[in-house]
């Protein structure tokens, strides 16, 4: 096998283990807080990476955890996902799902405005095309709006922004304390929410399999998406992320009897396709700015 291929298989199992543990939030938020649901997540996941980090002998309590460009990821992660779990608490997760596949668009734009990378017209043309195909799924101002919906396109933000983040920080910081920490600011942002919300409640055998199931599948989703990005070349594998929308189509159609319409399936079309030309065009940018770099002077 390939490591292309190896890397390409990951990813879909990543992505569809990603569908997985969202349909389990979704499930566990009909009957505990999505703070709660947080908390426990974010306590489980932080405990499980600080030990496969100290396996690695990597220190967790490092001073690089202060680095503002982490600290700035831990916020942005807190934001996105407090916009998707409580989207999926409140609207389809195939909604919910479509909206989140502008993620890599948002990035392209956060990156030219923020980073200050050269986007060309065609990129730009594609950001454009991404966000017009946002809007014909959330439709403002149409009968059929639901606000709620705009707790996804704060999941893109906070996603988006955390990307960002992570392209700033040393490069020298191990990926296991970088998701122990970002596992647990969720942590904390569970309990906040809680606080807020009125405490918790003691969950159902039910809702305790479901939280404990999407915890233990995200901790493997996690390590398959390290697994595959290292496995090949980036260009070859990243276009597969889109292929967790089509995994929650199916849970969304199997579990929640959910039916799209065809202006979100339009829509999530037009996000899918604008992302892929995107990452298409970044990949052609790379090896145009590779083919005319000037070759190294031969040493004497």
């Amino acid at each position: 096998m390939s490591a292309n291929l190896r890397g390409i298989l990951l990813m879909v199992a990543a992505m569809a283990a990603f569908a997985v543990e969202d349909a389990l939030i979704k499930l566990a938020t009909s009957a505990v807080p999505p703070g709660q649901i947080l908390l426990m997540i974010g306590i489980g996941g932080a405990l499980a990476y600080a030990g496969l980090a100290a396996l690695k002998g990597q220190n967790v309590l490092t001073r690089a955890a202060l680095n503002p460009s982490l600290l700035m990821r831990n916020g942005f992660e807190m934001l996105g996902t407090m916009g998707f779990v409580t989207a999926l608490a409140l609207i389809p997760i195939s909604t919910a799902s479509a909206i989140l596949q502008a993620t890599p668009i948002a990035v392209t734009a956060a990156a030219a405005i923020f980073l200050g990378e050269a986007v060309g017209w065609r990129r730009w043309s594609a950001v454009g095309a991404g966000f017009c195909g946002v809007l014909l799924i959330l439709r403002p101002g149409g009968t059929v709006f639901d606000p709620n919906v705009l707790w996804a396109v704060l999941a893109v933000v906070g996603l988006a922004g955390r990307d960002i983040a992570t392209r700033r920080m040393p490069p020298g910081l191990p990926t296991f304390v970088v998701a122990t920490w970002g596992f647990a600011a969720v942590a904390v942002l569970g309990a906040a929410m809680l606080a807020l919300s009125g405490g918790g409640l003691l969950p159902t055998p039910q809702a305790a399999g479901y939280i404990g199931g999407a915890l233990a599948i995200g901790i493997v989703a996690y390590w398959a998406i390290i697994e595959a990005t290292r496995a090949g070349e980036v260009s070859a594998i990243t276009p597969f992320r889109y292929t967790r929308l089509v995994f929650a189509l199916s849970l969304g159609f199997l579990i929640f009897d959910e039916r799209p319409d065809a202006f979100m399936l339009i829509g999530a079309f037009i996000v899918v396709g604008s992302g892929l030309y995107t990452l298409y065009r970044e990949r052609r940018r790379g090896l145009d700015t590779h083919a005319t770099a000037p070759a190294p002077e031969a040493r004497t």
